[in-house]
């Protein structure tokens, strides 16, 4: 791949990135795509044009600086071969891949919300348009999707598909997390929903869409431990009876922000191996671990795939085997308004399988977004703290959310 971009380059048939959302991870991925050879950043789009400026400023090279990313995109004389979404926005994030997809461009999904709530959508308008849409190589998810096609070429079966997850607080609300968000320069929301638990429930919702995998329990185990060697000693991975799950850790602090994959291989010829290369584990169960995740420093290979290969790095193949539902985070009374879905304080987001939790008539986290009015959510009846939502519990004003949600029904139904 390194060698045909540094032809590329040499050659100036440059792959042509748009992007939108400079924030951290937008401004990160500007400044890799200026230093990744056989690419140009056609236009880098945010709301605030001084974020805009900022990515810009990154990038280090000439490119278009708008607030109108919609403008952009229908700009016929800007080159966009693949498109980056990298905004915190589900609704707005939608109407711009759409813009992408029919212009022809391939997308990039740095933004698990859009990916994993309305990704079965975008996907279905792509192969349509003979393009690609694919969650990001950088983010947890994408990260676990390289890793698990190279095992699975290995011979070895998935057990499980994990997170690390250093901090988890469900309960945590905008006041009692506003220090820290100004600490590590993220909004409030944002960095609410990494602490409550409803960010990581989503990426491992798309993972597991990409291969078919379950958590064994709602919002899954997340037992605590010390250091990842610890994971083959924490699961009772016999009672999986061979279906893949999707867990994490929490805590293992020396290892950080990365993931990890266990899988199985009942072969006493490759035990010998594996012992020798000092592999984690408790055969039949190997350990196989990536300390770390590196969001934009991995956004180039992502768009790379997909602009020279026409490959994803993930799909959600599977279809909507499993989905984050919301629950309640504290009492609440009739009449309480949900201000914020993802990364606020009436609701969490944890992953269950589909199937069960349609059936129980709870109600996918992301459903409740909306973006395109003051309007909310509102709760019909009094309701109680770690329950969660049923559609009787709650009232939604028409909105496009729900609207798209209602359209997106027949593409599940056609997936399982």
């Amino acid at each position: 791949m390194l060698q045909e971009l540094k032809q590329r380059e040499k050659d100036g048939n440059f792959i042509h990135v748009g992007l939108v959302g400079a924030g951290a991870m937008g401004s990160g991925i500007a400044y890799q795509i200026g230093r990744t050879p056989g690419m140009r950043l056609s236009f880098v789009a945010d709301k605030d044009i001084k974020a805009a400026e900022n990515g810009a400023a990154r990038y280090g090279k000439p490119t278009k600086i708008t607030t109108d990313c919609l403008a952009a995109l229908g700009d016929p004389n800007t080159k966009v071969d693949v498109f980056v979404e990298a905004t915190n926005s589900v609704i707005a994030a939608y109407d711009y891949c759409v813009a992408a997809i029919d212009r022809g461009a391939h997308c990039v999904l740095m933004n698990a919300e859009v990916d994993a709530i309305l990704g079965y959508l975008l996907r279905d308008f792509a192969r349509k348009q003979n393009v690609i849409v694919t969650s990001d190589a950088g983010d947890q998810h994408g990260v676990l999707a390289r890793m698990m096609e190279e095992i699975e070429m290995w011979g070895f079966d998935i057990v499980q598909a994990g997170n690390m997850k250093g901090f988890l607080d469900r309960h945590q609300t905008l006041e009692g997390i506003e220090p820290i968000a100004k600490q590590l320069g993220l909004s409030t929301v944002q960095c609410l929903a990494y602490t409550d638990g409803s960010k990581l429930n989503i990426e491992m919702s798309v993972i597991a869409n990409e291969y078919g995998l379950t958590p064994i329990v709602p919002g899954m185990e997340g037992p605590r431990a010390t250091k990842m060697q610890d994971v083959v000693d924490l699961f009772e991975f016999d009672k999986y009876n061979g279906q893949g799950r999707v867990d994490y850790v929490l805590g293992a602090k020396e290892h950080g922000g990365g993931v990890y994959v266990v899988a199985r291989c009942d072969s006493e010829f490759q035990q010998r191996y594996m012992n020798y290369y000092k592999v984690t584990n408790k055969h039949p169960y190997y350990v196989f671990l990536r300390p770390y995740h590196l969001c934009h420093l991995e956004t180039p290979r992502a768009v790379a795939l997909a602009a020279m290969y026409g490959k994803a790095v993930l799909t959600m193949r599977a279809g909507r085997v499993t989905d984050t539902f919301a629950y309640i985070k504290a009492d609440a009374p009739a009449g309480t308004r949900v201000e914020h879905a993802i990364g606020g304080n009436e609701v969490y987001g944890l992953i269950d399988e589909a199937k069960k939790a349609d059936a129980a008539n709870h109600v996918p986290q992301g459903v409740l977004d909306i973006e395109d009015s003051d309007a909310r959510p509102v709760f019909k009846r009094a309701v109680k703290k770690d329950q969660p939502l049923t559609w009787d519990d709650i009232e939604i004003p028409a909105n496009r959310m729900t609207e798209l949600w209602e359209k997106q029904k027949a593409l599940f139904a056609a997936t399982r």
